[in-house]
């Protein structure tokens, strides 16, 4: 099985934006939904975005709705995560993750693929 990996992570300010790739995701790894995660020290893991990559269809959690913005690259089997005004409450490491079939519930307990994980801090 080809691995997630996740790139693009960093130390930015309050205000500023940064861009997470998710290579090898897609169709052509028999990956139907792909979301990102994140978990922060001493929280749960908590689902941020997800794309259905058949429909294109995306799905986003209350706190980055109008900041986030997930899309998928399917020529180059790549889900990206472009994070806008970010906040210091969007500090956690973030996660790429798939599965298998398609929708994408924006719960851990759904996704049996798993990246190692970028950093992101922001500070205020």
């Amino acid at each position: 099985q080809v691995p997630l990996v996740e790139s693009g992570g960093g130390s930015v300010q309050a205000g500023g934006f940064l861009r997470l790739s998710c290579a090898g995701a897609g169709n052509a790894y028999g990956r139907k939904c792909v979301a990102w995660f994140r978990q922060a020290p001493g929280k749960e893991r908590e689902g941020v975005a997800g794309v259905s990559i058949d429909s294109g269809t995306t799905n986003y959690v209350d706190s980055v709705k109008g900041r986030f913005t997930i899309s998928q690259d399917n020529a180059k089997n790549t889900v990206t995560l472009l994070m806008n005004s970010l906040k210091s409450e969007d500090t956690a490491m973030y996660y790429c993750a798939a599965r298998p079939t398609s929708g994408c519930p924006l719960t851990a307990f759904w996704y049996s693929d798993w990246g190692q994980g970028t950093q992101v801090t922001v500070s205020s």
